[in-house]
């Protein structure tokens, strides 16, 4: 029984070096590159497979193509994620990582991918339809490639609320805010969330009712709103946790926020609670921080860092 299927509208192979300096005009000789299954579902979906691979429980849905699709598709392989693949027309896009070794700071450049069309994503949704019981939970994480409405996240929490299927969301814009009211958890940015509130959340005292907002108003029954270095705040009708951020070296951020989201689905859906599930999001999130460009969380880290050790260098 699938469990957990997350879904990947826009997926990436993600390529990352490093480099001395960025100089603009000039040639830069990068490191060899390392490349990566990316985009947020398959992010969430491979860290929950690293967190719970005993259970086997979790699905990753993706829509890709072509020479880059294949290519992501052999390195899913690789860390051995179960997974599905939906073939659409277009190339599967390439993101890149720079870092600037001289700095420590890393640019990010990200593609908009390819256009999916309705028939395509028909597939996707059919897909979801003739699972059979329908998954306790759904996890939606990404951008949505060009071609698609803004509200296609909405259309599908919908049928999945029918379904009794709960909906989690991890995404930006208008189609986060059109997703909401059909959502059961929301894990918004800071500046997602300012948006939603429509003013700014300037201390830890704003963000906190403006999160309890969303939930006062049943637009999400559980927000999670992840502030980078200050941690996090986990909100729901019966709980306010706060999260601190832990003191580990930060190789790279990518990644981080995808592997808290995937630490917090994996406590909710094993009944453990928002309690646990914060500490393994914190966990998760920070052995992420540890490593390069998106190859995120080793398990044992996160196990050492839940358990409120320091990580292995």
């Amino acid at each position: 029984m699938i469990e957990i299927l997350t879904l990947t509208a826009n997926p990436a192979v993600d390529v990352s070096t490093e480099v001395e300096r960025l100089v603009d005009t000039h040639k830069m000789r990068c490191e060899a590159g390392r490349r990566y299954p990316g985009g947020g579902g398959i992010n969430v979906a491979r860290v929950i497979q690293r967190l719970d691979a005993a259970r086997a429980h979790c699905l990753a849905l993706y829509l890709a193509g072509g020479v880059a699709g294949d290519s992501l598709d052999r390195l899913l392989a690789a860390e051995r994620v179960n997974c599905r693949r939906l073939d659409i027309a277009g190339e599967t896009r390439e993101n890149f990582s720079v870092k600037e070794r001289s700095t420590g700071r890393e640019f990010r450049f990200v593609l908009p991918g390819p256009r999916v069309d309705a028939g395509e994503w028909a597939r996707a949704l059919a897909f979801y339809e003739a699972l059979m019981p329908a998954p306790p939970y759904l996890v939606m994480s990404g951008s949505l490639p060009p071609g698609l409405p803004a509200r296609t996240y909405a259309d599908l929490a919908r049928s999945a609320n029918a379904r009794g299927t709960r909906v989690v969301l991890d995404t930006s814009g208008v189609p986060l805010a059109l997703a909401l009211e059909v959502v059961y958890l929301v894990k918004p940015s800071l500046g997602e969330l300012a948006e939603l509130a429509g003013r700014p959340l300037a201390d830890e005292a704003a963000q906190l009712a403006a999160a309890q907002e969303l939930v006062a108003q049943r637009r999400a029954e559980v927000v999670a709103l992840t502030l980078g270095g200050n941690g996090a705040l986990i909100v729901s009708p019966q709980d306010s946790i706060r999260v601190k951020a832990l003191p580990v070296p930060v190789s790279s951020s990518v990644g981080a926020g995808d592997s808290f989201l995937a630490g917090l689905v994996v406590a909710l859906c094993r009944g453990d609670g928002l309690a646990a599930g914060a500490r393994l999001a914190q966990a998760a999130a920070s052995a992420t921080l540890l490593t390069d460009g998106t190859a995120l969380c080793d398990a044992a880290q996160v196990r050492r860092l839940y358990d409120g050790g320091t990580p292995e260098s």
